[in-house]
């Protein structure tokens, strides 16, 4: 069935989320519900980070990229998801599905990035506090910013190249709800092991490995907070806490997904869920919440616009 690189399907076939109607009803309204309520959330964190003068310490800068990251993350999956729900044919052009795995990839991985500079800011702050204004200036924040883009894009196009190379004579049904690396190398009409092994290097090891240096990171941190005060030990603890549970949040289910083979298992359709549409959306929300200047800040921003 091999044709060269020739790409002979124009189209895939998305199975979709569940066969079941009244599942797909009750997903439609939770993710309705959770989208329309969240993801305002997220927009009001970067207005509010904005707006506030006092929250321009490189701790919010990364915080408002990571809610700007989450939100973006969440429109490639979800509205195509949502539309789906009441198509009987769900299909999706080759084109389109390279062009939704590409940009996937590439805020996925730039926020996995962005995660490991803000692991490096704490670092900073609390480990070494009186180099912090020198280490984190603004110039150098930029230019992690930029660096954590250029990774995430380095990624992404590393994975599209790959797919691009493989040739789709069909089927063209591809079991999920959304088009991934996993499911998409599937359909290829050749062999396909060595590729596999390259897609899981470059996801599934690239990511274990950033959720172990950032574990050990926060761990070292933790140690190194003993020896503070009990009010700089509470927040440190405290803000090291919001970050390890967003890092579980991120990588848990990538790890999941891109570092075994790929093959097919029950839960993968429901992580996938959690990954592309529920985590991103919480993980700004979560920080927040548990952040005392930025709630402080957003409330005070409200209360001006409902007195207006």
């Amino acid at each position: 069935m091999e044709r060269g690189n020739s790409t002979v399907v124009t189209e895939f076939i998305l199975l979709g989320l569940t066969q079941s109607q009244d599942a797909e009803l009750l997903v439609f309204v939770l993710v309705s519900l959770f989208y329309i309520v969240i993801l305002p959330g997220n927009f009001l964190i970067i207005l509010t980070i904005k707006s506030d003068p006092g929250l321009a310490a490189p701790l919010y800068f990364f915080l408002g990229n990571l809610a700007f990251l989450d939100a973006s993350y969440s429109f490639i999956v979800s509205p195509r998801m949502l539309v789906d729900f009441f198509s009987e044919k769900k299909v999706i052009s080759y084109r389109g599905c390279i062009t939704q795995l590409f940009f996937l990839h590439f805020l996925g991985a730039g926020e996995m990035f962005l995660l490991v500079v803000m692991a490096f800011d704490r670092y900073i702050a609390i480990c070494r506090p009186l180099h912090y204004a020198t280490v984190m200036s603004p110039r150098v924040c930029y230019a992690l910013l930029l660096a954590l883009w250029l990774g995430g894009f380095a990624h992404s196009i590393v994975q599209v190249a790959l797919i691009l190379h493989l040739p789709f004579c069909g089927p063209n049904q591809l079991d999920n709800f959304f088009c991934d690396v996993p499911q998409v190398i599937k359909l290829a009409c050749t062999d396909t092991f060595v590729v596999e092994l390259l897609m899981v290097s470059n996801s599934g090891l690239l990511t274990l490995l950033c959720f172990l240096g950032l574990l050990a990171s926060y761990a070292v941190i933790l140690c190194r907070v003993k020896g503070h005060s009990s009010e700089g030990k509470s927040k440190a603890i405290s803000t090291c806490t919001t970050h390890i549970i967003i890092v579980f949040l991120m990588f848990g289910p990538a790890i999941f997904i891109y570092t075994r083979p790929f093959r097919a298992f029950p839960a993968d359709k429901v992580v996938s869920l959690f990954h592309t549409v529920i985590f991103p959306l919480l993980n700004p929300v979560i920080y927040t919440l548990r952040n005392q200047e930025v709630k402080a800040s957003m409330i005070k921003l409200l209360s001006q616009y409902v007195v207006c």
